[in-house]
């Protein structure tokens, strides 16, 4: 409760019904049309009060407020939108406490995707909104910032959608000229926007592919070459943002590539030497990285005749450009894994996630992950509503909720 006095007159007193803290599912779950009352006083109250005020002593009465009431007042007019997702309110009120999450998506999951709170170590459900399920719940392809890149498919159209789950906004965005089977798609995200990557197949086996790169600053396409040269045809693994371009580790040879996303050029990177013990091989590599501090890590298999002995995280060192070992995966936790993977290392894949390097599969509902500050190794159990029928097609995402990550 606080109170407004205008010089002269009688104080306006103004109470909130809120709670003290609001839940993950609170905050998940909240619609205009299922919220409460956002603002409730005493006394019918002159608009014209609220009208006059400088913008300056509005902010500062928002900031008492906590962050589920300010969505809900979201919706009451266009002036108090435009403040509450102003620049200068969200630098200057960034203390807003949002739970982050690992978001589960499957192909037979059709209006809304399971959550995982690793702080809380808890389940909670993210609803989609009418326009987006069914047709995309199963087509999530990339997540970046808060977020969500699905494929979206009718029977004359194909396109792709960007939507933000806490502002409940989103665009579609066609294709540059015509539909095609795109590969590779990776959502990345920045103050100015966000970039959509792509690989675009030719027309015909025979010809070159061709980058596709969406720019949401002025919302057009450029198409890009050099791809059939240092990525093969069937390369499935998802590129990894740093330093202001695209990482791919492939392997036979063991190499790594990267594109740059203003350019489009593409480059080798050197590996160092001694990555990799001489009389081993490498069964799989996967990088990820830490886009606060910006560093770089992989994730590789070492072992023989394609199976998978040991697992061990690298980080990159930009002054040697060499590759350091840092940590390796317990014997019997490294069993279990590749027992879960039947040794088919092509499943596997790698995310990152606040402090946490996430070891996934495909073909298994849980998560091997490394928390890097406590250097110790974890497993995200399977979330309790899964049915026993989801035996394969699992794709996890980190999902941290932006108020300002615009569609």
């Amino acid at each position: 409760m606080f109170r407004l006095r205008a010089h002269g007159k009688k104080p306006i007193t103004i109470t909130t019904t809120t709670t003290t803290s609001s839940t993950a599912s609170d905050f998940l779950y909240w619609s205009p049309e299922s919220s409460p009352t956002a603002l409730s006083s005493p006394r019918d109250m002159d608009p014209t009060i609220w009208s006059n005020l400088p913008n300056h002593l509005l902010d500062h009465i928002l900031s008492f407020l906590p962050f589920k009431t300010l969505i809900s007042l979201r919706s009451i007019s266009r002036h108090l939108r435009s403040l509450i997702l102003s620049p200068s309110f969200l630098s200057d009120h960034s203390s807003f406490s949002l739970p982050s999450f690992l978001l589960l998506s499957h192909p037979q999951s059709f209006n809304s995707f399971p959550l995982f709170n690793p702080n809380l170590i808890s389940w909670c459900t993210l609803p989609l909104p009418r326009s987006l399920s069914v047709t995309c719940a199963s087509s999530l392809l990339s997540s970046s910032h808060g977020l969500l890149c699905f494929s979206r498919s009718t029977s004359s159209v194909s396109s792709l959608s960007i939507f933000n789950p806490l502002t409940r906004s989103s665009r579609s965005i066609k294709f540059p000229s015509y539909s095609f089977p795109f590969e590779l798609l990776s959502l990345v995200t920045s103050p100015d926007g966000y970039k959509i990557f792509t690989l675009c197949p030719s027309s015909s086996a025979a010809s070159s592919r061709s980058v596709c790169l969406y720019d949401s600053s002025d919302r057009t396409w450029r198409k890009f070459g050099g791809v059939d040269q240092v990525l093969p045809r069937g390369f499935n693994q998802d590129g990894v943002f740093y330093n202001g371009s695209l990482y791919f580790a492939r392997s036979e040879p063991f190499l790594i590539v990267s594109v740059d996303l203003n350019d489009g050029k593409w480059t080798t990177t050197a590996t160092g030497h001694g990555v990799f013990p001489a009389e081993d091989h490498i069964t799989f590599a996967r990088l990820v990285s830490d886009p606060e501090k910006k560093i770089l890590y992989m994730v590789g298999g070492i072992g023989s005749n394609g199976i998978c002995r040991s697992i061990k995280i690298w980080e990159f060192k930009d002054e040697t450009e060499s590759w350091i070992e840092t940590e390796t995966l317990p014997d019997i936790v490294c069993r279990k894994f590749t027992s879960v993977c039947y040794h088919n290392y092509e499943h596997v894949y790698c995310l990152w996630h606040k402090e946490m390097i996430c070891v996934c599969c495909y073909n298994w509902p849980e998560i091997l992950f490394f928390h890097v500050g406590r250097r110790t190794w974890h497993w995200v159990p399977k979330c309790p509503s899964l049915p026993e029928k989801w035996s394969c097609g699992f794709r996890w995402f980190s999902f941290v909720p932006s108020l300002s990550a615009s569609v």
